[in-house]
């Protein structure tokens, strides 16, 4: 079978013959139908999560399953399925909390499977490495949704949209009448910018350094779109009373789109880092600003959402249409 390899940081990604074992007794084997690629992946390929290479990309993913072992009672051949490359284990001390995306046992990076013909050890992402034609992963890993899904829709589901509508409802909490600044239109923030306008935002001003984020913007429901430049905050304010937003959303994860993001903020209101930045990239805020602005800085991982309930929640809002395809309404 066929995966997309690299092999050094920088190096050129090759579409290489693998070998994956037999699924054990708690594994599924699965046929990937379709994968996205999320930034994480570009960040696997450029050395900032340091992964051991050669290593399988991708972990945004959905298919079909094709054997399970033993002791697998989740899933049967032929069930569709999303790939989650964070099951919890559901007894550490964070799962006991109801705290499922911060789990002490899950979300490694990297972890061995599977061989090249010659016999050369590789990695998989974040234990998925679902950039290939099929995957071996536990069956804590699938999450089954209705058939009639189409697999471009369910594949983003497994990571860009579940992060970026939990980012809006479990993390930022955003209220109906509430202003929204979303920094970043890739995947996540564009599901962002649904998923605010969903939760009943009166304005969402949607910001990247591309104009030709504007049209993938308003279909997702933006109210405004904002180039990021030096006017920015300027900009930001001028549509909100001089206030700034009560919620900005930074999906980068850079120190100067964070920084940005706290400008575009008003007093009392909240940043909420939902991009994933590198650990030397620091953010520098001053120590009165943060005190005399009163404003919460937090992050969202996975969008503080526990997969095996919130992706068939999303799975039955696609269908249902209230949700598109790709994280925007219909």
């Amino acid at each position: 079978m066929r995966a997309l390899v690299v092999r050094a940081v920088d190096a050129p990604l090759r579409v290489e013959e693998i070998e994956l074992p037999a699924p054990g007794p708690d594994e599924v084997r699965v046929s990937v139908r379709a994968a996205g690629v999320c930034h994480s992946d570009l960040s696997m390929v450029d050395g900032t999560l340091a992964p051991p290479y050669p290593l399988v990309l991708g972990h945004e993913a959905a298919g079909v399953v094709l054997a399970v072992g033993d002791a697998v009672t989740r899933v049967a051949p032929g069930a569709h399925v999303v790939l989650n490359w964070a099951p919890p284990c559901r007894s550490c001390w964070y799962c006991g909390r109801d705290e499922p995306w911060l789990c002490e046992r899950t979300g490694s990076p990297s972890a061995p499977r599977g061989r090249t013909p010659a016999g050369e050890a590789l990695h998989v992402t974040l234990g998925l490495g679902a950039l290939a034609e099929e995957v071996v992963v536990p069956q804590a890993a699938v999450i089954p949704v209705p058939a009639e899904l189409p697999f471009e829709a369910a594949a983003l589901l497994g990571c860009a949209v579940l992060t970026g509508v939990g980012a809006v409802r479990r993390t930022a909490r955003v209220a109906p009448g509430e202003s929204v600044a979303v920094i970043g239109l890739g995947g996540v923030g564009l599901s962002v910018v649904a998923a605010a306008r969903a939760a009943g935002a009166d304005q969402v001003l949607a910001v990247d350094v591309s104009p030709t984020k504007k049209a993938l913007a308003v279909a997702a429901g933006a109210t405004d779109f904002l180039l990021a430049d030096e006017t920015l905050s300027r900009a930001v304010r001028e549509r909100t009373a001089g206030r700034g937003v009560d919620h900005a959303l930074e999906c980068v994860g850079r120190s100067a789109t964070i920084r940005t993001a706290w400008r575009a903020t008003r007093r009392g209101g909240q940043v909420t880092v939902v991009g994933m930045g590198a650990k030397d990239d620091i953010v520098g805020l001053g120590a009165l600003d943060i005190f005399h602005s009163a404003r919460t800085l937090r992050s969202s991982v996975y969008g503080s959402s526990d997969p095996d309930r919130d992706v068939p929640e999303l799975a039955r809002a696609v269908l249902d249409g209230t949700l598109g395809s790709c994280g925007s309404p219909p």
